[in-house]
């Protein structure tokens, strides 16, 4: 064959697989317009990869000085329904009841996994306190309220349990990260307040009084403030809060209306330690719940930044513990934790 016959036949191909290629990514497009699925797997996806690099770092750090069970069974028929137990090792077998931290990984409500934390929560476990790592099923899979009402289910297994898990059941912190900060606030919000807990239509398993603060690192607390700052921005709220609410019209949805906690939190609110860094796309809502808990009288301690600081600090910054700030956030926390329980000084 000769190159004047050729090229007109590879032209045609090239142009082919060109037109494919555009084709399927027309169908990835209108797959994510008629729903949430592509988009919430490919978040899911990233998250999960930065989520193993960021424990693999952890591990290095990990002291042998803490017993972890993985994989407890809080509700039995829901696969999804495990939680980590981590005790110092000195504290198995005897009678010993701790302070203890129960904390909900984050992930954007669709991604995110207990089993990234595990380096975190075993370095915080070695300061003498019981954590208890919450798994719950992520959107689309499922949508609000059943994170919230799995938490519930969660503590009502560790009050029954807690002898058995040397949990203090009268110096309990709730505690997560970005989506997980969201479901440890509304959490408390529920435990601590009838009227909301009515509202919600989720029923308290917990003591109020044996919540004693939260820990809530990176959230997302205002839905006045869910607005993307790019377009990478808007399509990854607009992902995640549609997955999450189970409709496009979230906005619209009064039932949903009660994960933005800033319109709910009264002065009944635990004591609470509220942190996010300065390049933090969610560190208004930070800085919004803190500015309302203290209005309403709760105490609160803040960790935020300079907003000019370079590097600019990321969401997730506390978990970098070879850091300056991710070591003055562990500091802060755990000095947080010592002064609202019998966590040793």
């Amino acid at each position: 064959m000769s190159t004047l016959r050729a090229r007109p036949r590879l032209s045609r191909l090239v142009m082919g697989a060109g037109l494919g290629l555009i084709g399927a990514l027309a169908v990835l497009v209108a797959a994510a317009v008629l729903s949430p699925w592509p988009s919430a797997l490919a978040i899911r996806a990233l998250f999960a990869r930065g989520g193993r690099a960021t424990n693999a770092a952890l591990m290095a750090r990990v002291p042998g000085t803490v017993t972890r069970t993985p994989d407890i069974v809080y509700s039995p028929g829901d696969p999804d329904a495990l939680l980590d137990v981590y005790v110092p090792t000195a504290t198995v077998g005897t009678a010993a009841l701790l302070p203890t931290v129960v904390w909900m990984h984050g992930g954007g409500f669709v991604g995110g996994s207990k089993d990234e934390l595990v380096g975190y929560l075993t370095i915080l476990a070695a300061e003498g306190c019981i954590v208890v790592s919450v798994d719950y099923t992520r959107a689309p899979e499922a949508t609000y309220p059943t994170p919230v009402r799995q938490v519930m289910a969660a503590l009502a297994y560790v009050a029954e349990h807690a002898e058995e898990l040397h949990v203090d059941l009268d110096q309990v912190v709730l505690a997560g990260d970005s989506a997980g900060a969201q479901l440890a606030a509304q959490t408390a919000n529920i435990l601590v307040d009838p009227a909301y807990a009515a509202a919600v239509g989720i029923e308290p398993t917990l003591a109020a009084a044996g919540v004693v603060g939260t820990v809530l690192y990176c959230g997302a607390y205002d839905l006045s403030l869910s607005q993307g700052s790019s377009r990478a921005g808007a399509w990854f709220v607009a992902t995640v809060l549609r997955a999450y609410a189970g409709t496009r019209r979230w906005r619209d949805d009064d039932t949903f209306g009660h994960v933005s906690l800033v319109e709910h939190v009264t002065s009944r609110f635990p004591p609470s330690f509220v942190s996010a860094g300065n390049g933090d796309p969610l560190l208004r809502h930070s800085q919004s719940l803190a500015a309302r808990l203290r209005d309403a009288g709760v105490a609160v301690d803040t960790l935020f930044f300079d907003a000019d600081r370079s590097p600019a600090l990321p969401h997730e910054y506390q978990f970098d513990l070879a850091t300056e700030a991710g070591a003055l956030s562990y500091a802060r926390m755990t000095a947080f934790l010592r002064a609202r329980t019998s966590l040793q000084r």
